[in-house]
């Protein structure tokens, strides 16, 4: 998935300023493919790089590889910088390079040149397994005991019960839908899969390979005999099933959208009146007066939660604890969610946000809620559902098959 330059939603009461970006992911149009996915966050063994034990003296700068809108520091919007406290309190100058695809990213930390990467679900294990990245000693990050457990030792930022980042914004892939066409109001995904033919030429989709595992989660809860356990762990004939349900779908879809003001101009103009979104993206379209309204469908849904990782090869290690320390506080995690348009990690953000029902909008602390996630994974040949007599498409294998998707 692309993340494309977009907007920060800085408050529905006041104009929307369009900066920020797009949500994480994979690169759909070109990069590695995958060809350095881990084999898992169970089951192997991850290069023997040293975790840091103390901190020592900052070194004065730190190189930071972000996606763009969770390093501001003022340049793009004067009222938005979050970057200048961090460089005053630790005495270390924020050096910031913006990256635009997950496979970018993974091709910029194998240069060493880069101490923290703010790094999404389907790079992590990527970097894990290259040895780009190191465990990180959760003892020097006091920010990490608030942030919310459910977040913590996951599939995507932990191996064996060791955390390799700090975890920092999360949200779902929503179903949005246009409550003046759409009758009734739908409950499942099967209103965009199975029943797209309803709105045939209105149905939007997810522009990106890991749109696969929408259609996958769908057949894990309406196909059990398929034997989904995982929507990113699908053998050849699960991805067969999968990749036959996206078929079908795309003759009804309008348009896959990558760009998120793009789905929310479709939306406006009627183009598109069913479809995956983000909660950010129901918000600016129903402050811009289109009657949508965005759900978590019954069978839950795909989604994403970010971490900040350092690099095995850091120059500035100390500086870039500071950082990570630095960016899962409350005052932080609330600039950067509110701005970015996703749910905190720390929950005490919660009470720094301007919009005080901002929290409550994302679910950001709805443990619940947050359950009913399959966060993006890169899919990989070892299967991450633990299956052993079996070898799982990867993601080249997905991107190949989203190409076949498309046509």
């Amino acid at each position: 998935m692309k993340r494309r330059t977009s907007t920060g939603l800085l408050g529905l009461a006041s104009a929307v300023l369009l900066l920020g970006v797009a949500a994480c992911g994979t690169d759909s149009d070109g990069g590695d493919n995958g060809s350095d996915a881990a084999p898992g966050s169970e089951g192997f063994t991850p290069p023997d790089i040293p975790m840091q034990q103390t901190l020592g003296e900052m070194e004065g700068q730190v190189n930071i590889l972000a996606w763009p809108g969770y390093a501001e520091d003022g340049s793009t919007d004067a009222s938005v910088d979050w970057v200048t406290p961090f460089e005053q309190q630790s005495g270390c100058q924020a050096n910031v390079k913006y990256f635009g695809t997950s496979d970018e990213a993974v091709q910029l930390m194998k240069t060493g040149e880069y101490d923290v990467v703010s790094a999404s679900g389907d790079a992590t294990l990527r970097l894990i397994a290259a040895g780009d990245v190191a465990p990180v000693n959760t003892d020097l990050v006091k920010n990490y005991a608030d942030e919310s457990s459910f977040l913590k030792d996951q599939a995507f930022n932990s191996v064996d019960g060791q955390m390799y980042g700090i975890p920092h914004g999360w949200g779902a892939n929503l179903l949005m839908y246009n409550t003046d066409v759409v009758s009734p109001a739908p409950t499942s995904w099967s209103a965009v899969f199975d029943d797209a033919s309803t709105y045939k030429g209105k149905v939007t989709a997810y522009d990106s390979p890991i749109y696969i595992a929408d259609a996958a989660l769908y057949l894990m809860n309406t196909q059990p005999d398929l034997g989904i356990k995982d929507p990113y762990a699908l053998d050849d004939d699960q991805l067969a099933a999968a990749v036959d349900v996206l078929k079908k779908q795309k003759e009804n879809v309008s348009e896959y959208w990558s760009d998120y003001l793009k789905e929310t101009e479709a939306f406006e103009k009627g183009d598109s009146v069913i479809g995956t979104t983000w909660q950010v993206i129901a918000s600016l379209a129903q402050s811009d007066g289109a009657h949508v309204e965005a759900f978590l469908p019954d069978e839950g849904s795909t989604g994403w939660s970010d971490t900040w990782m350092i690099s095995s090869k850091a120059k500035n290690p100390n500086c870039g604890y500071a950082w990570m320390d630095y960016i899962a506080s409350p005052e932080a995690q609330a600039a950067v969610a509110e701005y970015f348009g996703e749910a905190p990690a720390n929950p005490k953000a919660c009470d720094l946000t301007s919009d005080k029902t901002f929290c409550d909008t994302y679910h950001a602390t709805d443990a619940a809620y947050a359950a009913q996630i399959h966060y993006w994974t890169t899919p990989i040949e070892q299967c991450l559902d633990g299956r052993t007599d079996v070898k799982c498409a990867d993601y080249g294998d997905w991107t190949q098959a989203w190409t076949e998707i498309k046509g």
